[in-house]
């Protein structure tokens, strides 16, 4: 694993506004001046390593839920049935997005785990991949994402129309909606973009619905569990016919309070790192939220020093502490590995780096190649 200093190339921003990604400049954002080498040995335990997490994290669910463990997952009390439903009925998902510690030389180390809403698709499956066709033609990526997601929509066990909801105003999130709607045109269905706020509630007919009255049968939704349940409309989330993507189960794995149950049934494996619901004997560690989005409120302390911290409004639910392992560091940035999962397999992944050892939402986005 290398970082490669490298030149652009002359026209990037009229290709990368060709490809839709309206922001790439936004504090540098997208970086191609330089870029990540790595062995076909580093790509496939990376691979490796996400495929065993994923299917960890499945039997760490169904453990929590069979054990009783959804409150310590600040989950309300009212959808822990329904929780239950979802997992056992095995309720169509399409993504998820590992954040793990890697150098290249030692084993990937889980950080968290993106079940729900990732963001940063359109650059992972498109744009590093054209990078690479004119860079670097000769040499492969570890990226397969564009053609799962299109395969993974065909397999969509209804033919109706799909909603895709988002927040007004947020323009990444529009970014990756309008990518994903792409991938279900391509996948022969029909979608409608909507803005969270205009979901609507029919009390006759018992369904959600969109600004013109139409029932909305499947909707895919940027917005997080946790802010749904908390709605004043949430109870109705367990009584309409809405097919939600990601589906209700996936609240349990986006909740960063699984990583300690993940370390209770897997102690000492090569991927985990120690994680806790409090501090205990842990004198260097990071203390994360239950839920929280782009590394705010994430605070690392080093043998009781704080060496870094991220502001937001996230904590209500409670605290993860997860022992320190930070991010290493090439030239002066630090480096995570966005692993990619769709349907459950390994589908490639992407690189965010930054000066701070805390990724955040603006951190930049580096492409990647690997020779075999």
């Amino acid at each position: 694993m290398q970082r490669l200093k490298i030149n652009p190339r002359n026209d990037y921003v009229k290709r990368l506004e060709a490809q839709g990604l309206s922001f790439h400049s936004w504090d540098d954002y997208w970086k191609e001046d330089v870029c990540y080498q790595f062995s076909l040995k580093q790509i496939e335990e990376i691979e490796a390593a996400t495929q065993e997490l994923h299917a960890m994290y499945l039997n760490a669910m169904k453990f929590a839920i069979e054990g009783k463990r959804l409150g310590k997952l600040g989950i309300p009390a009212q959808f822990w049935k329904g929780i239950e439903a979802s997992m056992e009925r095995d309720d169509f998902s399409l993504y998820g997005r590992f954040d793990l510690a890697y150098d290249g030389k030692s084993p990937p180390k889980l950080l968290e785990y993106n079940a729900d809403t990732p963001t940063s698709l359109l650059e992972s499956a498109v744009c590093q991949w054209y990078w690479m066709e004119d860079v670097y033609p000769q040499y492969d990526q570890f990226n397969s994402l564009h053609e799962r997601l299109v395969a993974r929509w065909k397999q969509l066990p209804v033919k109706g129309l799909v909603h895709l909801a988002l927040i007004d105003g947020n323009e990444e999130d529009w970014v990756c909606a309008t990518y994903l709607m792409d991938t279900l045109v391509q996948a022969g269905r029909a979608t409608k973009h909507i803005y969270i706020g205009d979901v609507g509630w029919d009390s006759a007919a018992k369904c959600f619905v969109d600004l013109d009255d139409q029932p909305i049968e499947t909707l895919f939704k940027l917005y997080p569990w946790e802010w749904l349940m908390r709605e004043e409309f949430g109870i109705h989330l367990l009584e309409g016919t809405t097919r939600f993507i990601e589906p209700l189960w996936k609240s349990v794995l986006s909740c960063k309070g699984l990583l300690s149950i993940l370390w209770e049934l897997y102690p000492g494996h090569p991927n985990l790192l120690p994680a806790y619901f409090d501090q205990r004997s842990l004198v260097s560690y990071a203390r994360k939220p239950l839920y929280s989005r782009e590394g705010a409120n994430v605070e690392l302390v080093d043998n009781g020093r704080i060496i870094a911290q991220a502001v937001g409004s996230y904590g209500d639910e409670g605290f993860i502490y997860q022992a320190l392992h930070t991010l290493p560091k090439f030239d002066d940035r630090y480096p995570v590995i966005g692993a990619w999962v769709v349907n459950g397999a390994a589908a490639g992944m992407c690189i965010r780096e930054d000066v701070s050892p805390i990724t955040t939402n603006m951190s930049n986005f580096v492409p990647h190649f690997f020779i075999e």
